[in-house]
């Protein structure tokens, strides 16, 4: 398998779903609906979505069914960046190389275009119950997973604790970090996954084991950030790097340092790969999933 040819391939198939699935620009709410495209057309990894759809695929499934939720979790996810960088928050000026949403809009179209992202998410996600493919009681299950994984329980309560923890300086402790991570980060990672197992119809063990292998994935992915943050650059990264100091926030690298955060890293992805792996005893492999992961430890952006 060309793992790199491969990506580029489901790259392209989830930019042809999202663009099928993003509003029309038109009408006296025009402006909100061109923020709101202008955000997720920014580009990306589209990193949650294609982990969906490939556990969708680990577990059996062939339906056109995950789609609307492909877009739905690239919407929420979204949403969340656009609120990130605005002044009150990261305060971020650019992001994927070009300007954040708050720049080009405003701070108050901004605000809307990531509250219309979430809200248009779940009317996106709600269209699969027209669709064949899946029982509605699994849409209805993999819809719970999205909005808990992305609320107070899960992204927001994430987001919250992140926001306080600027206030504690070096009293921030790793338990207080990882619970950051585990929720503004590592919860939609689990939300796609667990959203794709569910609608393919794995078995409830099936799905606490991804949801467990989504944490660590979700973790890993965070600290790579972090180490990303000290050691890149504005043109590898596509966003300022030094945001993290600039901002006083506390992160795995200014508590373990560079080197052991990235072996906790690498620690965290390799479990997560083995944990994914044991499911090939019961006859569900998906190869490209497993690389996609392993893709994410050498990650430069």
């Amino acid at each position: 398998m060309n793992f790199d040819r491969e990506m580029e391939s489901r790259v392209k198939e989830t930019e042809a779903i999202l663009k099928a699935y993003l509003p029309d620009e038109s009408g006296w709410a025009r402006t909100v609906m061109e923020a709101m495209n202008y955000s997720v057309n920014a580009g990306g990894k589209r990193l949650r979505p294609i982990l969906m759809a490939e556990t969708y695929r680990l577990f059996g499934g062939t339906d056109k069914i995950i789609e609307p939720f492909m877009a739905a979790i690239e919407m929420i996810h979204t949403y969340s960046l656009v609120h990130d960088d605005l002044p009150a928050m990261d305060n971020d000026e650019y992001r994927r190389g070009r300007k954040t949403t708050w720049v080009v809009y405003g701070d108050a179209m901004a605000v809307l275009a990531g509250d219309g992202l979430l809200n248009y998410a779940f009317e996106t996600a709600l269209k699969s119950f027209g669709m064949p493919g899946s029982d509605a009681d699994k849409k209805a299950a993999a819809l719970s997973i999205l909005a808990e994984k992305a609320g107070i329980h899960g992204m927001i309560g994430g987001q919250t604790a992140d926001i306080e923890a600027e206030n504690l300086g070096d009293q921030v402790t790793q338990e207080h970090l990882l619970f950051i991570h585990e929720h503004k980060t590592a919860a939609l990672i689990q939300a796609a996954m667990m959203a794709g197992a569910v609608l393919a119809g794995a078995e409830d063990a099936q799905v606490r084991l991804v949801e467990k292998a989504a944490c660590e994935i979700g973790v890993a992915f965070q600290i790579q950030d972090d180490i990303l943050d000290v050691t890149s650059s504005l043109e590898t990264l596509g966003k300022p790097v030094g945001s993290d100091a600039k901002n006083q926030k506390t992160t795995y690298v200014t508590l373990r340092g560079v080197e052991a955060a990235s072996q906790e890293q690498r620690e965290m992805s390799d479990h997560a790969v083995k944990l994914l792996e044991s499911l090939n005893q019961e006859g569900f492999q998906n190869e490209f999933l497993i690389e996609l992961i392993r893709s994410l430890i050498t990650r430069i952006k």
